[in-house]
């Protein structure tokens, strides 16, 4: 028992990893919040890129657990558009690469039938025949579609959910909020009988504070990222993890919660000059 409570799941993140202790405990669910363009997504992207390289490479170690399966949940979204981005960003062969490696479910198709998007905007096959396929439908049904999605995903996956931005800001009242919330909840024992670790993208400033703080509560983790003020009137991403279930009584240990962070086309996302929490 000992030892697989040191396992963990790589982020893939060279200069992360062994402030985590490897990596992320196995059945942790953890939420991405961001300021846009603050290093959420290119977190994500990085860790896509260094675990199918792991993958590749036969990785393996003692306490290291790689996943079975990444597979990328997207709600808005093309494959083919998630796929040229991380290739524009990082390496043009990623396209080809990352397309055989990871296994995307794209739910675009349902989310926007929801929508007074017109079919022809997103949809397959003629104008005549997507109009026919076209039912409007409540946002409950998106629901009840990732949670289709995630069943298909085998034990042990990364699962990258893309975002929650889309789907939490119509379920934003009343009780469609409460099943939201209880869905979250459910998603986290989710990953935990099933030992899949889930990030759950969301942009920060989206929904009120209070409801960033009510998903904050469904997860095992909290990242955030933002833009600080470094001086010279520039800019400066910087991480902190608002909490870590199981992880951050070590990180506070060694006054390690709060980082700087940089992104290169060659690297990726990076941890650099590590802050010390005062």
């Amino acid at each position: 028992m000992h030892d697989a409570l040191q396992v963990r799941v790589p982020t893939g993140i060279a200069s992360l990893d062994p402030v985590l202790e490897g990596g992320v405990p196995p059945g942790s669910a953890v939420l991405l919040l961001g300021e846009p363009g603050a290093g959420n997504v290119e977190f994500v992207q990085t860790s896509l890129i260094r675990l199918s390289r792991l993958k590749r490479d036969g990785v393996a170690g003692e306490h290291l657990l790689l996943p079975e399966c990444i597979s990328y949940v997207t709600f808005t979204r093309m494959q083919e558009d998630i796929l040229k981005e991380i290739a524009l960003s990082f390496n043009p062969a990623l396209y080809d690469r990352l397309g055989k490696e990871i296994v995307f479910h794209d739910l675009s198709e349902l989310y926007f039938d929801a929508s007074i998007v017109p079919p022809d905007w997103y949809g397959e096959g003629s104008v005549i025949e997507r109009l026919q396929k076209k039912q409007r439908k409540e946002n409950g049904d998106v629901l009840a579609e990732l949670a289709r999605a995630i069943d298909q995903c085998p034990r042990n996956s990364l699962i990258i959910l893309d975002s929650l931005t889309d789907i939490a800001p119509p379920l934003n009242e009343g009780r469609r909020w409460h099943a939201f919330i209880a869905f979250l909840r459910g998603l986290q024992r989710a990953a935990k009988r099933r030992n899949s670790t889930i990030y759950l993208l969301l942009t920060s400033g989206i929904l009120e504070r209070r409801r960033e703080l009510e998903i904050a509560d469904c997860v095992d983790a909290t990242a955030l990222f933002r833009w600080e003020e470094s001086g010279a009137q520039r800019r400066q991403r910087v991480m902190y993890f608002e909490k870590f279930r199981g992880v951050m009584p070590r990180l506070e240990a060694r006054n390690l919660v709060k980082f700087a962070v940089s992104i290169s086309a060659t690297e990726g996302f990076e941890v650099q000059n590590i802050r010390m929490v005062i």
